[in-house]
């Protein structure tokens, strides 16, 4: 089976305070002399402390267009990757020239050529390293990169495969939008990137994350895309940008659909709920944290680690179940052989389901 030799989660330089963060909201967003308590109410229950950002928070104003943006995401995205794939080689005991396919992904930016292309020679990558940049899965792409890569690995366990997310969140922020979906997203969302290294069931490594012989083995995976759900979540992309789509049903979707695709996907593996020993979510935000701890009836503190990254960083898209899962590895390893269930949602609507041995 693929196994997962490290995970290396990085964050921009530029941290904030929540309540930093909605005065800049209310500064550029609402009309002067606007009653803002919607906003602080929005701000307060997200359960968020802190953020990182691209750039400092006096920039976000004076944004002109999205190709300012964009530009700011290319620049950002290269150093921020560059700096996860860096240690999560050096975690895993391996260098640039092991690296065989390098998965890149991230819905916050575009570029052509496209960010893994531009980290090859920086980074020192063969010059024959398959990439695949992948756009549009948003924050499900965490967990549905982790699967594409032991999809890749089982017909070559020879190599060695890396999947890099950056998300910079920031730089998709529309001035003068009050819309209730952007005071939401401007509640969540944080910048930061991971990387994962991840081994071929005949690839051995020096060390890795998680300890010992690295970190756990992927069994399986599972994709569930649901009917009549596109408009819950995504972009509306216009000449200033990427607007965000966010449906206030996303929870209850959770709520409805998820026990069941779990259930269905232990059982294929002959297992149930009840022996899954850490449960590594998207931190998609407090009412999705809560709508799958109900769906799974999940014992008290089950998410903890979510919820505190959550709290720390903010949703970080497709990076945010990539830094849960480095902080499950480092913080609270599960015991060595059990299961572990590793899972995100995001556009489409869909989920991602992942089997993990620990």
């Amino acid at each position: 089976m693929t196994r997962i030799a490290a995970v290396h989660g990085v964050l921009p330089p530029h941290r904030h305070a929540q309540r930093e963060i909605t005065d800049m909201v209310a500064r550029h967003c609402l009309p002067a002399g606007a009653d803002r308590r919607v906003l602080d109410r929005l701000h307060d229950g997200a359960r968020v402390r802190s953020r990182h950002m691209a750039l400092p928070l006096d920039r976000y104003g004076g944004l002109d267009g999205f190709g300012a943006a964009n530009d700011a995401f290319i620049d950002g995205a290269v150093e921020l990757g560059a700096e996860a794939v860096t240690g999560a080689l050096s975690a895993a005991g391996l260098s640039a020239r092991d690296v065989d396919l390098l998965i890149f992904t991230s819905v916050t930016g575009i570029a052509a050529p496209s960010v893994d292309a531009l980290l090859v020679g920086r980074l020192g990558l063969r010059p024959d390293v398959k990439r695949l940049p992948v756009f549009g899965l948003g924050c499900v792409a965490g967990a549905a990169g982790i699967a594409r890569l032991h999809d890749y690995l089982l017909g070559r366990p020879d190599d060695v495969a890396v999947l890099l997310s950056v998300e910079l969140c920031s730089l998709t922020f529309q001035r003068a939008d009050a819309s209730l979906a952007q005071l939401i997203a401007t509640a969540l969302f944080g910048d930061g990137a991971a990387a994962v290294v991840a081994c071929g069931a005949r690839r051995h490594t020096a060390g890795g994350g998680g300890g010992g012989g690295g970190g756990p083995t992927v069994v399986a995976s599972r994709s569930h895309l649901y009917p009549d759900t596109e408009r819950l979540l995504g972009w509306d992309i216009s000449g200033s940008g990427f607007r965000v789509v966010l449906d206030p049903a996303v929870p209850d979707v959770v709520r409805k659909n998820l026990a069941d695709d779990v259930d269905g996907f232990l059982t294929d593996h002959g297992l149930s709920r009840d022996e899954v020993s850490a449960w590594v979510s998207h931190a998609g935000g407090p009412k999705v944290l809560d709508a799958v701890a109900e769906a799974l009836d999940l014992p008290d503190g089950a998410l903890d680690v979510s919820r505190r990254s959550l709290a720390e960083v903010g949703n970080l898209s497709s990076a945010s179940v990539l830094h849960v899962l480095r902080d499950t590895l480092t913080a609270a390893a599960p015991p060595p052989g059990t299961p572990g269930v590793l899972l995100a949602m995001g556009p489409g609507f869909c989920t991602e389901l992942v089997l993990l041995r620990w």
